[in-house]
């Protein structure tokens, strides 16, 4: 592990006196590194997700981005939740133009460059002129990826953000991601429950157990499984196994409760 880039010190959320979210933890994530979170339904990954984008605070200890505390949300955490976060009353093309607002470094040319582009890498180009409540939520989930990943942000928050996409798009759009994620240098985290997808993007996977949510395990899945994802990878033994023992941890974590996810 490099020198840690985005860190958890001794991080615990509780909702009043007797919802505790999550004990005591630590993690270190180095700059350009691709880390998912795992754990059972309600263990508290948005809340740790809303906790690195800002929009949370922790209980205790502190969250910290280059030895900086994370404050209120900025231009350098782009973040795509489950919720369709589109705006309405923009098109789909001015939604994604809207996410290279602070990006001084491009001229208006080349941001209209960059908003084509990823139009058309998540197929919405032909949208462009539609506005949010015209196309489904499958395609407004789409547009807010492609806002995210046009703003260029250092740090991208990503929960589920694939969950409302067919099998052909999602299998797409994962490969791309991690394209982009080594290309342009990005640090991901990355919420899902789709253990296979997990191991197919991440560098690291930790797991971690029912709420009140512990580290159960972190999974260094470079080493296993090297850099480079091909979708064939997926059919090769050495994913296999490994899919398979990351699952037995979640199933190990979620014990025989199941709850929402918060």
């Amino acid at each position: 592990m490099t020198q840690a880039y985005l860190e958890f010190h001794g991080v615990t959320k509780r909702f009043g006196d007797l919802d505790v979210v999550a004990q005591p933890f630590d993690i270190a994530v180095a700059r350009n590194e691709f880390v998912v979170f795992l754990g059972p339904s309600g263990c508290g990954k948005t809340t740790l997700m809303r906790m690195i984008g800002g929009l949370d605070t922790p209980s205790g200890g502190e969250i910290s981005l280059e030895g900086t505390p994370v404050g209120g949300p900025d231009h350098r955490r782009g973040m795509v939740f489950q919720s369709y976060s589109s705006f309405p009353w923009l098109t789909v093309a001015e939604n994604v133009l809207f996410g290279m607002r602070y990006r001084k470094d491009l001229t208006e040319r080349e941001k209209l460059a960059r908003r084509d582009h990823y139009l058309d890498l998540v197929g919405l180009y032909e949208f462009s002129n539609a506005y949010p409540n015209k196309v489904s939520g499958g395609m407004r989930q789409r547009v807010a990826i492609a806002r995210t990943l046009a703003a260029g942000s250092d740090v991208m928050l990503m929960d589920e953000p694939f969950g409302a996409l067919d099998a052909q798009r999602r299998e797409k759009l994962q490969v791309e991601l991690r394209a982009i994620q080594r290309r342009d240098a990005k640090t991901i985290v990355f919420v899902t429950h789709d253990v296979e997808e997990a191991v197919f993007l991440a560098d690291r996977v930790i797991v971690f157990s029912k709420r009140p949510a512990r580290i159960m395990a972190d999974i260094d899945i470079t080493e296993r499984l090297g850099a480079e994802r091909p979708l064939d990878l997926r059919d090769t033994p050495e994913f296999f196994q490994l899919r398979t023992a990351v699952l037995r941890l979640l199933r190990e974590a979620a014990g025989d409760e199941a709850g929402d996810e918060k």
